[in-house]
């Protein structure tokens, strides 16, 4: 009599083969590799850990919002509103830790790290509800706080600028345990989870699957509306955190300037990394090798003396390189 058979879960279309993992992710890891090289060759100072710092910083908050648009681009949608969640999250916590209810600071402090975070996380959901409930295009869906959003922060603080001093909840942006940027630490951290989520649970096959073949996907059994509403409201959880690493940094909430243009260049560290705009196909660790692409080109030009705007000029050109060679894959 044979031993038990091993039962394995089925692999849902659109649910990448770990060869196929690593084959997406060699493009990204020798472009990385050849920046790496010039700047050691050519760049003073390159190889030093004040550099290192300078672009692991700037690179966090956008890696951080960069993850939920995967999640989201991976189900064949896009988050246009992440820019202003940031804003109305780094809107809401100054108020809270600046007059804490009850009177209490540690209160306010407390309050402070989660309730914006989970407001964005709120109206994350309310994106994904006009996605499934209403079937709007997830473009128009989220366009709608894209727009809205940045003037719901100006309402909440009367158009004001925030400005504090408070070293417990700056920690988030300025601490240094150990030496090593406390928003670096988060930011690994976001990309390990949802790393895992991705490679190792039924949620990461399923987001896969409504990319793929969201009819399939349905006739298969997966909760195709769930799937999308939970990747909106991650989306909108990670938007809250990086607003408040943003505004920590700052010691100011200004909702004309948080998260601007943050939807960009979330977009652009997934389609560089190799997440494909149609869905189907996502990589975390893609989306991280793709903000440190373009966080690494960026400072080759400003390093050799070549303006921002040009830097801005690049940047498209090598999305839309990027989005070429994508288009056979599919």
């Amino acid at each position: 009599m044979s031993g038990p058979e091993t039962l394995r879960p089925p692999v849902l279309a659109g649910s990448p083969r770990p060869r196929q993992r690593h084959f997406e992710l060699l493009g990204p890891l020798l472009a990385l590799a050849a920046l790496l090289l010039f700047n050691a060759l050519f760049t003073p100072n390159f190889l030093s850990a004040q550099t290192l710092n300078v672009n692991l910083t700037q690179v966090a908050t956008t890696v951080i919002v960069a993850v939920g648009m995967t999640l989201v681009m991976a189900t064949g949608g896009i988050d246009l509103s992440v820019g202003a969640l940031m804003a109305i999250s780094g809107a809401l916590a100054p108020m809270l830790f600046l007059h804490p209810p009850l009177g209490s600071p540690a209160l306010g402090l407390g309050l402070s790290f989660v309730v914006p975070v989970l407001v964005a996380g709120a109206f994350g959901l309310f994106n994904g509800a006009l996605v499934t409930r209403f079937s709007l295009q997830p473009f128009i869906a989220t366009l709608v706080l894209f727009i809205a959003g940045r003037g719901i922060a100006q309402v909440v603080t009367n158009g004001q600028l925030q400005t504090f001093s408070n070293p417990a909840f700056q920690y988030i942006g300025l601490g240094r345990p150990l030496g090593i940027p406390f928003q670096v630490i988060l930011m690994i951290l976001v990309v390990a989870l949802f790393a895992w989520v991705m490679r190792r649970t039924v949620f990461g096959r399923q987001v896969l699957a409504v990319g793929g073949n969201e009819a399939a996907a349905r006739l298969a059994g997966v909760p195709v509306g769930r799937v999308k509403l939970a990747v909106y409201g991650i989306s909108g959880l990670l938007a809250g955190l990086a607003g408040l690493i943003v505004i920590a940094i700052n010691a100011s909430s200004d909702a004309n300037q948080v998260g601007l243009n943050m939807e960009l260049d979330a977009i652009a560290a997934a389609a560089v990394g190799g997440t494909a705009l149609t869905g189907g196909r996502a990589t975390i660790l893609g989306t991280l090798l793709g903000a440190l692409i373009i966080q690494l080109i960026r400072y080759t030009l400003l390093a050799r003396g070549v303006p921002e705007a040009v830097a801005l000029i690049v940047k498209a050109v090598i999305i839309l390189v990027a989005v070429y060679i994508q288009r056979p894959r599919r």
